[in-house]
């Protein structure tokens, strides 16, 4: 089972070998990381939270429930039987690299919100005949029971707010994977508007960047480098306090050759002057 959290593009159309129009939905699939691991020992089921995309500002709750990672704007879990957590670590890499073209996936996302609608468009009402005698009428929901019970029963059809549901749409095909871009091509139609998150599953293997250890390792090497530069900075600093401290030494040492030239020129002067009065 392979998995990563996605954002809706837009729709477009590819050409295949056979000059057929393909619809597709352009999907913004990662980078991931994965933040927490749930176990049957500690959680009572087996799943994996993983991040996406960031923002600047976050409770205090998330900001250590995240600690040594990213604050990521979109938290989301993936519960199955058929995760190998072994081979998963908090803060490991997820990429668009796990899936592979011509895979069938599961996309779930939240349908498009259409607001408070009346029966005909919610339920598919086919209204009241357009004849006499069924004045502002048309569109009604007509009678919602009997009398007896002197009350509505429970899923009865009424107008009411629609859209803005979960959604879930099996069996997509991926037709094009652009890895520079991390843009997944999906053959058909996403729930959802332009920009809004889905959750992308497949049956393929899963695969995580194992080799950078995820964010966790990242940030320690970026402190080890700041320890790093700072080292350095002290030790420069250190050695400009040297360099400062010994030029002093060599310019009193300078000057105090260049008085003992200008004595010796001044003795020899003098010396001079007594052989020229002899």
């Amino acid at each position: 089972m392979n998995f990563i959290l996605g954002k809706k593009l837009e729709m477009s159309q590819l050409f295949n070998d056979k000059g057929e129009v393909l619809p597709v939905t352009l999907v913004l699939a990662g980078p991931c990381l994965v933040t927490q691991i749930k176990t049957e020992d500690k959680d009572g089921y087996t799943g994996v939270q993983i991040g996406f995309e960031t923002k600047k500002k976050l409770s205090k709750s998330l900001l250590g429930h995240l600690k040594d990672l990213e604050n990521f704007r979109y938290l989301r879990e993936f519960v199955g039987t058929g995760l190998d957590l072994s081979k998963i670590k908090r803060g490991d890499k997820i990429t668009i690299d796990t899936f592979e073209e011509g895979e069938k996936v599961k996309i779930v996302g939240n349908s498009k919100g259409k607001g408070f609608q009346g029966v005909v468009k919610r339920h598919g009402f086919h209204g009241s005949p357009a004849s006499h005698g069924h004045k502002d009428q048309l569109r009604m929901g007509g009678s919602i029971g009997a009398t007896e019970p002197a009350r509505v029963f429970k899923g009865m059809k009424m107008p009411g707010h629609m859209g803005d549901e979960q959604v879930t749409v099996k069996n997509l095909e991926i037709i094009k994977i652009d890895r520079n871009k991390n843009i997944l091509y999906i053959k058909g139609a996403v729930p959802g508007t332009r920009g809004s998150l889905v959750k992308i599953m497949g049956e393929g293997e899963f695969k995580v960047n194992v080799s950078k250890q995820g964010a966790i390792n990242n940030k320690q090497e970026k402190g080890e480098d700041k320890k790093d530069k700072d080292t350095e900075s002290t030790e420069n600093k250190e050695a400009q306090k040297t360099q400062e401290e010994n030029q002093p030494v060599g310019g009193e040492e300078k000057k105090e050759e260049e008085k003992k030239s200008v004595q010796n020129s001044m003795d020899n002067e003098v010396v001079e002057e007594e052989w020229d009065e002899k």
